[in-house]
């Protein structure tokens, strides 16, 4: 494992490789204030560094560990939020001096740090995400160790139906997005909402027909949950459905009847044509009439 640079320069060993960061060299700036800036103890220049990922719920506490050594020279805490300013927590141990440079009331040691160099971040909130490193100064060595903290929003449950009768399920702002199922296999859509807080609500509808009971089932890292709910055909829809349905039924009764009159009236018109009597028009004379008797021969 390569050992860091600035350890290499030992045995004198002062505040001066914790410059680096721009937190910790406001700490040693004022250490050196209050007097606190003689040389160290000669040391050996071992290192021992670790990562680790842990995660922390929303309103909860959390407390980091850092190597707890029996002859502790110096202690700093180095913490880089994802969003916002770094902060760092310092221990000088021959001086018994602590400071802090940008950090909250939220984040401060658990215990004494000459005791214990643990971490506490009380109240954990999105803003606490990302990087917390922990360096210790002993006489056994140098030791490194950095958190990559991720904070767990557990995310609201609810359920309704909707408009046509459907169960739709809702995990509102929760993070990481949280994932939807339902006790019933069936066709879903699901769609998700991100918010500027870095949370994510995710929507699923359940799009089976003839079900009129099922579960919804959210899984979370921060925890699961489940709710059941029975949803019933809409009234509004069957409402509509029955007026169609009448409006047909309407229409074609006033169509049957206007064919039915319609029938009546030409079969009436063709038995009066059948059964009229027939006229004879009045003779022709080519002559005048005459009211004279016709002559006698004799």
């Amino acid at each position: 494992m390569p050992i860091n640079p600035s350890l290499a320069k030992l045995p004198v060993y002062n505040l001066s490789i914790l410059h680096s960061h721009k937190d910790s060299g406001k700490f040693v700036d004022n250490m050196k204030r209050t007097g606190c800036d003689r040389p160290l103890t000669p040391l050996s220049t071992a290192l021992i560094q670790g990562n680790n990922r842990v995660s922390a719920t929303v309103g909860n506490s959390s407390v980091l560990v850092c190597s707890l050594k029996s002859n502790i020279i110096l202690v700093i805490w180095k913490i880089s939020p994802k969003t916002g300013g770094s902060c760092a927590l310092g221990y000088r141990a021959d001086q018994n001096k602590t400071d802090r440079t940008n950090c909250s009331d939220s984040v401060n040691w658990k215990f004494r740090p000459d005791q214990d160099p643990a971490l506490e971040i009380r109240q954990v909130g999105i803003v606490h995400e990302g990087n917390y490193t922990c360096e210790v100064v002993a006489t056994e060595g140098n030791f490194h160790k950095t958190y990559h903290l991720t904070v767990l929003v557990p995310p609201r449950l609810t359920l309704h139906c909707d408009d046509h009768g459907n169960p739709v399920c809702e995990a509102e702002a929760g993070k990481p997005p949280a994932q939807i199922s339902w006790d019933l296999e069936s066709n879903s859509t699901r769609r998700e909402e991100v918010h500027d807080d870095g949370t994510v609500t995710v929507v699923s509808t359940f799009t089976a027909h003839n079900v009129t009971n099922t579960i919804c089932i959210v899984s979370h890292p921060a925890g699961n949950q489940s709710k059941s709910i029975a949803c019933h055909p809409s009234k509004s829809g069957t409402w509509v459905l029955h007026c169609v349905i009448s409006l047909a039924s309407v229409l074609s009764l006033l169509f049957l009847l206007a064919v039915f009159h319609l029938y009546t009236f030409c079969d009436r018109r063709t038995m009066r044509n059948q059964y009229k009597p027939r006229q004879v028009p009045p003779a022709k004379f080519s002559g005048p009439i005459s009211n004279s008797a016709p002559e006698q021969r004799n």
